[in-house]
């Protein structure tokens, strides 16, 4: 047996700025791409093990991302010294810039300095290098055909020396054309490519992200156009141009110029009203190209890339490389899978949460918190059936008798219409029950729910009912029924919330409410006790709602309800954590700005407090400490007084004793004292004293 061929070893490619949109997944994608031809021999020959990429992806990342390392990266630069770039540059076999974006005019120099930098070491490279540099088709945009009377002819790439770049993209056409003269010759070991990317889009989008997010919010009836829309846009899905340069890797095509568009020839009007078709609302509404500037949708400088106007045919691509093309046809014929890309990218997914429990338990209340939280829907089925009523009424009242297909729309709704009321006659002001499950089916479709979810607040009871809202149609031959019932997983809650609470609680809870409050929800006694005493047989039943979401595997999680709770912030933190994070944008940056406004008001605020209360605190310490002084010496004169009296009256009797006895001979002897005048007086004194006491 011979000894199977070593796959060669993966090679090294530098991107800048993977930490960025574009560069991001255009690494991304070529990090999962194996080696070889991206063919099927390529794939049956299987030249890299399973498991080991055939590119290692190295670059540069913002300095705000540098504690995050992507898992497709092998290694992320943060903030390098141009010495220090040009070493792991060195140790590159591909090196690609990506200005393809709003590049800065620092980034136009970082990668002119490197392929400068690239072409003066050629002398030590251990093998060959390529350089690609992936440009915008905005240095085309004032390219004009040969024969300006044939305005339908496209632009190929034999016509790039030609190209006449945007007066605000010349430094990159300057830095093209650097790259495709420094990277020419047949003994030069660096190799130059020039990839003029289409506006791209895809994975989550970036240039047309604003209609995207504003189609998926429903934030308008009709998504804003902005100027006419009538010029075409060249543009590429993003994975798309990462296949482009995959095939440049392993192709090493003649043609130094490459044009990197897809087959798609869309206005920019075609491309909004597509996404609003598929995301949103469904229309749009041309506005003056300046409010996107008022509106803060687009900076001028992503305007610029909107207005191009280019019809271009990319002949080497289609001809010449093997793309296993993720949208050839363009983001018209694909928004469906494009938005899906999009949802499942920035992870916007719905919401979908049933609230079911006994009168008074308080779904509403929790309904409404869960809406506030996860910005989703409140499907309450009285006001879905008001809100459906009078859209009828409205287009039956605004149709357009010129316009027949508003008139045939118009005449249709008339006549749901009186479906409507005709049922609510004959069923006291109430709709038949397949009429109600209809209206909730449509509302539960609508976009709105389809895009960012409901909480369905106490409308179902039982097991029947769900069964016709949200299981799909089975298939005529039984034989082929799957073991778990079919249903619409669009429009079925994945999350089921059963609030429980004792008839106890729920009794006393409605009689401590004002009785306008108990009228208004039908909760009198008259009223309450037959809706307790209904739900709790439901429950009894046989088959049971909770039994039909049971049979589905989307498990109904038991929440008790008790007094201690009255804010529901218990069973919020049960239901939040079961149900995850939000999944949806959050706060717009104005909404953002006003909240962040707000906290730091309310921090100030709190500081403020703060200081005012340890102030408070201060000054009545001093003021206790001055009192408690006062106090003190007050105590310490009253004790000195007290002292004075007492040492008066302890030196009374001492003060007697010698007036009586002692101060008579003493007043003799210091007379008889001065009579004689002795030599020592005290000795005098002191025996006269002794001698007349000895005689008393």
């Amino acid at each position: 047996m011979g000894d199977k061929k070593q796959p060669p070893p993966p090679k090294r490619v530098f991107i800048n700025d993977v930490d960025r949109y574009s560069s991001k997944h255009i690494a991304k994608f070529l990090s999962t791409c194996g080696a070889g031809l991206a063919s099927e021999e390529a794939e049956e020959e299987e030249t890299s093990p399973p498991g080991e990429p055939a590119l290692q992806i190295v670059g540069t990342v913002s300095p705000s991302n540098k504690d995050e390392k992507e898992s497709f990266l092998f290694e992320q630069y943060t903030s390098p010294t141009r010495g220090e770039l040009l070493e792991h540059l060195m140790e590159c076999d591909i090196v690609v810039y990506n200005i393809s974006e709003n590049a800065t005019q620092q980034q136009v120099e970082d990668a002119t300095w490197a392929i400068r930098a690239l072409h003066a070491e050629m002398e030590n490279y251990k093998s060959r290098k390529m350089f690609i540099l992936v440009s915008s088709v905005m240095t085309w945009a004032m390219t004009k055909p040969q024969n300006p009377e044939e305005t339908d002819v496209l632009l190929t790439e034999e016509e790039f020396r030609r190209r006449r770049p945007h007066p605000n993209f010349r430094n990159r056409n300057d830095l093209e054309k650097l790259v495709l003269k420094l990277g020419r010759g047949k003994k030069s070991k660096l190799t130059g490519y020039v990839v003029a990317s289409g506006l791209q889009y895809g994975k989550g989008e970036n240039l047309f992200h604003y209609f995207f997010k504003v189609s998926w919010l429903m934030q308008f009836p009709k998504v804003p156009l902005f100027g006419q829309g009538t010029n075409y846009i060249p543009m590429i899905h993003v994975y798309d141009l990462g296949g482009v340069i995959q095939n440049i890797i392993e192709l090493k095509p003649k043609s130094k110029y490459i044009l990197a568009v897809d087959d798609s020839k869309n206005t920019l009007e075609d491309i909004v009203k597509m996404i609003s078709d598929t995301l949103g609302p469904g229309k749009i509404n041309k506005v003056p190209e300046q409010e996107a500037i008022t509106m803060k949708a687009f900076k001028p400088e992503e305007l610029e890339y909107l207005n191009i106007n280019l019809r271009l045919d990319a002949f080497i691509i289609k001809d010449s490389f093997s793309l296993r093309w993720t949208s050839e046809a363009g983001m018209v014929e694909n928004m469906a899978s494009i938005v899906e890309e999009y949802k499942d990218t920035r992870q916007l997914l719905p919401i979908r949460i049933c609230l079911v429990g006994p009168p008074a338990v308080g779904k509403s209340t929790v309904a409404e918190k869960l809406c506030g939280h996860y910005q989703i829907h409140h499907i309450k089925i009285k006001e879905v059936i008001e809100e459906k009523i009078a859209q009828l009424k409205e287009i039956v009242n605004e149709s357009d008798p010129e316009n027949v297909s508003e008139d045939v729309a118009a005449a249709a709704q008339k006549q749901k219409l009186e479906i409507f009321n005709k049922s609510m006659d004959m069923n006291a002001g109430r709709l038949a029950d397949h009429l109600v499950f209809d209206i909730l089916q449509e509302k539960l479709n609508s976009k709105p729910c389809r895009n960012q979810g409901f909480v369905i607040d106490g409308f179902l009871k039982t097991y029947e009912q769900a069964k016709m809202i949200f299981s799909d149609e089975v298939t005529e031959n039984h034989d082929l029924m799957p073991k778990t019932p079919v249903y619409n997983k669009n429009i079925t809650p994945e999350h089921v919330f059963a609030l429980n609470a004792t008839d106890d609680f729920l009794t006393k809870r409605v009689q401590g409410l004002p009785q306008s409050v108990a009228e208004k929800m039908h909760y009198t006694q008259e009223e309450f006790n037959p809706r307790l005493t209904r739900y709790r047989q439901l429950c009894a039943a046989e088959e049971t709602l909770l039994d039909y979401f049971d049979e589905l595997e989307i498990h109904p999680e038991h929440i008790e309800v008790t007094a201690g709770d009255s804010e529901y912030a218990d069973v919020m933190k049960k239901i939040t954590e079961m149900v995850g994070a939000p999944k949806n944008y959050g706060l717009s940056p104005e909404e953002q700005e006003e909240e962040d406004r707000k906290k730091e008001e309310e921090r100030r605020q709190r500081v403020a407090a703060e200081a005012a209360e340890k102030k408070r605190r201060k000054e009545a310490a001093l003021a206790e400490m001055a009192a408690q002084y006062e106090e003190w010496q007050k105590n310490l004169s009253e004790v000195k007084r007290q002292e004075c009296e007492l040492l008066e009256a302890h030196s009374l009797p001492l003060r007697n004793y010698l007036m009586k006895y002692v101060m008579p001979s003493l007043t003799e002897a210091m007379l008889e004292c001065s009579k004689i005048k002795p030599d020592d007086p005290v000795d005098f004194l002191a025996e006269y004293l002794l001698r007349n006491n000895q005689q008393e």
